[in-house]
């Protein structure tokens, strides 16, 4: 093996202490440069923070790839494949011509329709997978009806993050509390489903309320007869054949992301392995069907994950999760201090490494607790998942969404999406938080 020089070794500068420091001025450096959109692009500047630190030293290139979590990045490259066979296919015109029948062009009803239905999706799907699917109708709808797309992506990522959090697959942090916690399917239907439920309908009032004062529930085309051609034309070109294998692609791989954890298979290696399938299949131009990938957002991810990986790697997210469980002294004040914690680091890091140092923690502080530490599991859920609304890099669904948005020239800003996510993530991480001990602690359910 080639020994690793570093920067700071050679510098007299390679000790645990300095690295530790290091790691945490990168990771900041890296998070202003992406907050200031205006100077920075967020992809080079999350490129140059990873590849700064491996160029320093705080992490080898190896435990550089190691921090990569190539599950979903996998995952990402293999569901854009498929959707993008499927856009090629006109399967989404097909959809958002017949939601806008549906609809009738009715701004408020497209909004209640597609966030409703991406919660639902994404408690049974990855909340990525239903971002990519619901986004490009999204933006098609929206564009015809000449309504301003960008509030409504928002609107769906946020009802994604709130959904995608009431069961064991619907959120990378629920499967790793899952596996590290010894929790099942049903355990997470019983404690989180029902709190999940009463939280999305009031951040759903609280989005939509977001959005009917800044005007952007007002139709745009408020002639009914000029709405009703509208409507009523949808004249969309389609290739049957090819939607035909892009379905069945994609509904097989729905299936085998139920069955994951029965064939030991990561939801990315089946996500991959089914992309390549359709390729082979579809015989289209892989170059036309590679060009869609939004290899943007998967170098943003690259990067940033190097960047988390020098804090996890420097052992900053196994002191954060100690410092927490040190000052828990009961089960009230472990979910008022753990939830919000959890919804804050997960709104400006990955949740991901986050939620795995905080689960091994919890798992050692239950053998000497004086009481039952269930109830932090859960607030642990609740905090890493709600907390990814916080920012547009709280979670992945975010980031894609964002990509997608761009592609289609309708880029989100960092704090236009700050000012829309943080009064639903502070009201959603409240009130369910709030359940969660009216649950334990007054229902004793």
């Amino acid at each position: 093996m080639v020994e690793h020089h570093s920067i700071l070794s050679m510098l007299g500068l390679g000790s645990k202490e300095i690295i530790y420091w290091v790691s945490i001025v990168l990771f900041v450096g890296t998070y202003t440069m992406i907050i200031l959109e205006k100077f920075f692009h967020r992809v080079p500047a999350a490129l140059f923070g990873g590849l700064l630190a491996v160029f320093l030293g705080v992490v080898t290139p190896e435990a550089a790839w190691e921090s990569i979590d190539h599950n979903t990045m996998f995952l990402l490259i293999g569901m854009m494949i498929i959707v993008s066979v499927l856009i090629e296919s006109g399967f989404f015109s097909i959809l958002s011509a017949t939601a806008l029948k549906l609809t009738k062009g009715d701004p408020l009803k497209i909004l209640l329709t597609f966030t409703t239905l991406t919660a639902v999706l994404s408690a049974f799907l990855d909340n990525v997978t239903t971002v990519l699917f619901m986004v490009p109708i999204l933006i098609t709808m929206t564009a015809r009806l000449k309504l301003k797309p960008v509030p409504y992506i928002i609107a769906v990522v946020l009802a994604s993050n709130i959904g995608g959090t009431a069961t064991l697959i619907g959120d990378p942090p629920n499967i790793i509390i899952g596996s590290i916690g010894g929790f099942t399917f049903m355990d997470f239907i019983v404690n989180l489903a029902p709190i999940i439920v009463v939280t999305l309908i009031i951040g759903t009032a609280v989005f939509t309320f977001m959005m009917k004062i800044k005007g952007d529930l007002e139709p745009k085309i408020k002639d009914e007869e000029e709405l009703k051609k509208i409507v009523e034309a949808q004249r969309v070109e389609f290739d049957i054949v090819l939607m035909r294998k892009g379905l069945i692609i994609f509904g097989i791989t729905i299936i085998l992301f139920f069955l994951h954890h029965i064939l030991h298979l990561e939801a990315g290696t089946i996500a991959l392995f089914m992309a390549s399938v359709l390729m082979l299949w579809a015989k289209e131009n892989p170059e036309r069907i590679l060009e869609r990938v939004e290899w943007t957002t998967l170098m943003f991810f690259l990067g940033l994950f190097i960047v988390i990986g020098g804090l996890e790697h420097s052992g900053v997210f196994e002191d954060v999760a100690h410092m927490i469980a040190g000052i828990i002294k009961d089960p009230i004040l472990g979910i008022l201090i753990l939830g919000p914690f959890a919804a804050i680091i997960s709104g400006i890091v990955d949740n991901i490494p986050f939620t795995m140092a905080m689960s091994y923690v919890l798992l050692d502080f239950a053998k000497t607790a004086a009481f039952d530490v269930e109830p932090l599991w859960w607030a642990l859920a609740l905090g890493a998942c709600l907390g990814g609304n916080l920012t547009i890099i709280g979670a992945s669904a975010n980031v894609v969404a964002a990509g997608l948005a761009e592609r289609e020239g309708y880029p989100i800003k960092f704090f236009d999406f700050v000012k829309a996510g943080t009064p639903v993530t502070v009201i959603t991480v409240i009130v369910a938080l709030g359940l969660l001990w009216l649950k334990y602690y007054i229902l004793g359910v």
